[in-house]
């Protein structure tokens, strides 16, 4: 094999959760151009199809899947009908962001019943979908299964950057994404012997038009000097669903510009 070839997903069948997110949206476009069938995981149709529209105007393939990771039923049923239509998935990438209207509330004032309910939706959400898809993949002894965490899920937040603001980060997302990586590591090592990689990608700041103030010291603090865009979480992305990175699994990538290496 030529080398470049193994960054390629000719024949890969990949679901992307969330996939016509911020994050979500540039890894479908990544996905599809490497030569990937990707399936966009949405509970919003409207925007779906218009990733869609976008990755099909290309000469790509993409198709919307309805898919609530806050449903049980809603992910078994997404599952079955990829299978159905591909009797199989190769690739399956955690990116929903699902939250409560609460979500920006001080640790203060955070309500326990807010705080399960988070829990509940985002990372319970993620552990049926690793849980029902890694089940079919274990079967054809096969599969790549990445996890979108966050660099707030390894390091401590720098509220600093927050001051005179009405943003903050949130003490549930920390929870939530602290679990996720470990969780990753626990799948990796569980299903490595049926030839199943599973690793997460932990991003840094990702830009999404953020108070001025924010963005301007948060590039401050970070190496390169900027946000990420989220084409700088896609390639990442790209490179662990590919045969490039076939020795990988268990890995926690940091995207994040080098604001952990300080």
């Amino acid at each position: 094999m030529i080398f470049p070839d193994k960054f390629q997903l000719e024949n890969k069948i990949a679901v992307i959760t969330g996939g016509a997110g911020l994050i979500g949206t540039a890894i479908c476009h990544a996905l599809s151009e490497a030569g990937a069938k990707v399936y966009i995981g949405e509970i919003d149709r409207g925007r779906a199809e218009d990733v869609c529209r976008e990755i099909k105007a290309k000469g790509f393939h993409a198709e919307f899947i309805e898919l609530d990771i806050t449903s049980e039923h809603s992910i078994k049923d997404a599952i079955s009908k990829v299978i159905e239509k591909n009797s199989k998935i190769d690739i399956w990438i955690n990116s929903a962001y699902p939250k409560t209207p609460d979500w920006g509330d001080k640790l203060e004032d955070i309500k326990l019943e807010s705080l399960r309910k988070n829990i509940d939706m985002h990372m319970n959400g993620y552990f049926v979908c690793c849980q029902g898809v890694l089940r079919e993949m274990k079967e054809r002894r096969a599969g790549v299964l990445i996890n979108i965490g966050s660099h707030y899920g390894v390091l401590g937040p720098n509220f600093n950057i927050y001051k005179g603001t009405k943003m903050t980060m949130p003490a549930t997302y920390s929870l939530i994404k602290g679990g996720i990586v470990n969780f990753t590591r626990y799948l990796a090592t569980y299903y490595a012997s049926y030839n199943i990689r599973v690793n997460v990608v932990c991003p840094g700041g990702v830009f999404d038009n953020q108070d001025p103030e924010f963005v301007e010291r948060y590039k401050k603090q970070t190496p390169l000097g900027r946000m990420a865009t989220p084409e700088d979480i896609a390639g990442p992305v790209l490179f662990l669903c590919s045969d490039a990175s076939a020795y990988m699994t268990g890995q926690v990538v940091i995207v994040d510009g080098g604001w952990s290496a300080w």
